[in-house]
């Protein structure tokens, strides 16, 4: 089979850093060479993409999707769907990890992984945690440590549930325990072997997690908690972890509204963490894509359901950029290169030789084209790569 090769041309590069206008060629699914004045190889059949005035930034990384659907807190109608490829990719996703929640019930890690391996056969690059909120948490292979050496896609264990009403409350002996699970897994397989925590609204906040750093002898980005941005009380008290050097993410889906008052503004949250000293590279973005928002009254009652959705990332670096006058290679960095260090995906969340061909164009407003594993995902605005069941409905409409 001849190989295929594409050429973006012209276009002002971030790989984070900034590498001015130069061309990237891809072959297969991979960056071959970065620099001026590249021609296509006439080995390959090829294609040239013309991105002068555009920005050309790695595809996004994101770390907690529910790409298989999540929810339920409100009975089975709230159950949230499956996301469709472009679902994801239209907004600049080309790598994303799945992830369970609420339930563990009617939703299953085997249903995650299936998921995330048509996911990637239609075009998407996919990992996946094992388990759910509650402790013990559910797995493949009735160990989490297992599903994280025996399973090709499974980088760590999540979302576990902490300070929530939600969870099952796990001691901090059970957290430290499945710290532990993932960072052995992790060792034993080459992968991060990261615990990946949702931190609820509880009154503890993030006292669990630095409760096992003081019991427990594993690495401080073996832990990452996320929905930070939830309360400003509990951003604050995840300055205490940061200070440590422990990564914080941010939940770009968690807005204030007129049913979340409560909730911190990405970008605020970001400039809050920034301000409180934590330094850039301990800080990522994440959607929360396909998930459940629900908001509970002080007695617990769901008064409002909402979804997560996956443009709260561009729109969230972009606005770090407008708003906060950070440099583009500072306002893509928490949505690709971090998140990709911390999972410890080498190959992605930087535009590199020998790195995937995933590529986001821009034109400082709008995603414009989208290039994953070297195919051309989204171009100039409109999805051209389709999932199964979202060309069967196009054939229908």
């Amino acid at each position: 089979m001849r190989a295929r090769a594409l050429l973006v041309q012209a276009g002002e590069v971030f790989s984070p850093a900034p590498l001015g206008a130069v061309d990237i060629l891809t072959v297969n699914n991979h960056i071959v060479a970065i620099g001026p004045k590249l021609a296509l190889p006439d080995w390959a059949s090829g294609e040239v993409i013309d991105a002068r005035g555009l920005l050309v930034f790695p595809g996004m990384v994101d770390q907690h999707v529910h790409f298989s659907g999540g929810g339920g807190e409100g009975g089975p109608e709230f159950r949230t769907p499956e996301l469709a490829l472009s679902d994801m990719t239209r907004y600049g996703l080309t790598t994303a990890v799945g992830i369970l929640g609420t339930d563990g019930t009617t939703r299953s890690v085997q249903e995650l992984l299936a998921k995330a391996r048509a996911l990637a056969a239609e075009g998407l690059n996919t990992r996946i945690y094992t388990g759910a909120y509650e402790v013990p948490t559910r797995t493949v292979t009735q160990s989490p440590r297992n599903d994280i050496i025996l399973i090709d896609r499974c980088v760590g264990i999540g979302e576990i549930a902490i300070s929530d009403h939600r969870g099952s409350h796990p001691s901090d002996r059970e957290l430290a325990h499945l710290a532990g699970e993932a960072r052995t897994g992790g060792l034993l397989s080459g992968k991060a072997g990261v615990l990946h925590l949702h931190v609820g609204s509880g009154r503890r906040m993030i006292n669990p997690v630095l409760e096992v750093l003081e019991m427990a002898d594993v690495p401080i980005g073996t832990m990452v908690p996320t929905h930070l941005n939830r309360r400003r009380e509990l951003l604050l008290d995840s300055v205490r972890y940061g200070k440590l050097g422990g990564f914080l993410d941010i939940t770009t889906s968690i807005e204030p509204d007129s049913h979340n008052r409560e909730a911190v503004d990405p970008v605020e949250a970001v400039d809050i963490l920034r301000h409180e000293g934590i330094l850039l590279e301990q800080i990522s973005l994440s959607t929360d894509a396909g998930g459940s928002a629900p908001v509970f009254d002080v007695q617990g009652h769901l008064v409002h359901m909402g979804i997560g959705s996956a443009k709260s990332l561009w729109r969230t670096v972009r606005e770090l950029h407008r708003r906060l006058g950070w440099a583009w290679n500072e306002a893509i960095r928490p949505a690709t290169e971090t998140p990709a260090r911390i999972l410890k995906l080498n190959d992605v969340g930087r535009i590199q030789v020998g790195g995937r061909g995933d590529l986001m164009l821009t034109d400082e407003n709008q995603v414009v084209t989208v290039i994953g594993g070297g195919r051309v995902l989204v171009r100039d605005g409109h999805v051209v790569a389709r999932g199964m069941f979202e060309r069967v409905e196009d054939a229908h409409s």
